[in-house]
């Protein structure tokens, strides 16, 4: 939502994409932000029949049977194709503002001990991020002939991000304080820039679909299914 605000402010032209199945919250909130700010948005609600499909190409492309990884993998996959349908060549990601302004259940839990493993725990996520997320999105885009740009991950915006103390990103109650302050300030409506973190496989719903395709399938647990798929 914060880089479509910035794009819309540069006046720049491009379309937001947003999947999920029926009644997804990232749905609603997406409508939101589009009529908010006038921007094109291309929405698209799947069937169980279509993530099924998706659920397949992900495992197979990925060579990956985790649940979370596939199933965050199937939301990507999903807008790729979406997008390369439109012809289009780049894509922006909000990946890596989770790590640098403190965004996750485990910047919260680091807090309880202090500011200074708060702040630690951004250094880690950033550490870890090539093999628990870029590994994955890039070869998906890579996939589909499309440029990931990742702004939260310029150098210059992790080193200025990075000299900022915790306090003014993360407390009991909030995180990502500064970024939301900020999008809020420039025009984000309060519903959006405050809207709680929900990670895109919940979103979407694409996990709930997962869990009845995974019972339709006859399985009990979802990493049975996905190692089914090998």
């Amino acid at each position: 939502s914060f880089i479509a605000l910035i794009c819309k402010e540069l006046k720049l032209k491009f379309k937001c994409y947003t999947v999920g199945i029926k009644n997804a919250p990232d749905l609603e909130y997406a409508l939101m932000l589009a009529n908010s700010l006038n921007i094109d948005l291309k929405l698209k609600i799947y069937s169980l029949q279509e993530i099924e499909e998706i659920v397949k190409n992900v495992v197979k492309l990925l060579k990956s049977t985790d649940v979370t990884n596939v199933a965050v993998g199937c939301v990507n996959y999903a807008s790729l194709q979406l997008a390369k349908g439109d012809k289009i060549k780049c894509m922006f990601s909000g990946s890596g503002s989770e790590e640098i302004y403190a965004g996750y259940e485990r910047h919260l839990k680091s807090l309880e001990k202090s500011y200074k493993e708060a702040h630690e725990e951004c250094f880690n996520g950033l550490s870890n991020m090539w093999q628990r997320d870029l590994e994955r999105d890039l070869k998906l885009s890579k996939h589909f002939k499309i440029k990931y740009l990742l702004p939260f991950l310029d150098k210059e915006v992790i080193k200025k991000s990075m000299k900022i103390h915790p306090k003014f990103k993360i407390s009991k109650d909030s995180k990502k304080l500064i970024l939301r302050g900020i999008a809020y300030d420039l025009g984000l409506k309060k519903e959006i820039a405050y809207r709680p973190k929900k990670a895109s496989q919940y979103g979407s719903s694409f996990i709930k679909a997962i869990d009845k395709i995974t019972r339709r399938n006859g399985y009990k647990y979802k990493a049975d299914y996905l190692r089914s798929l090998r």
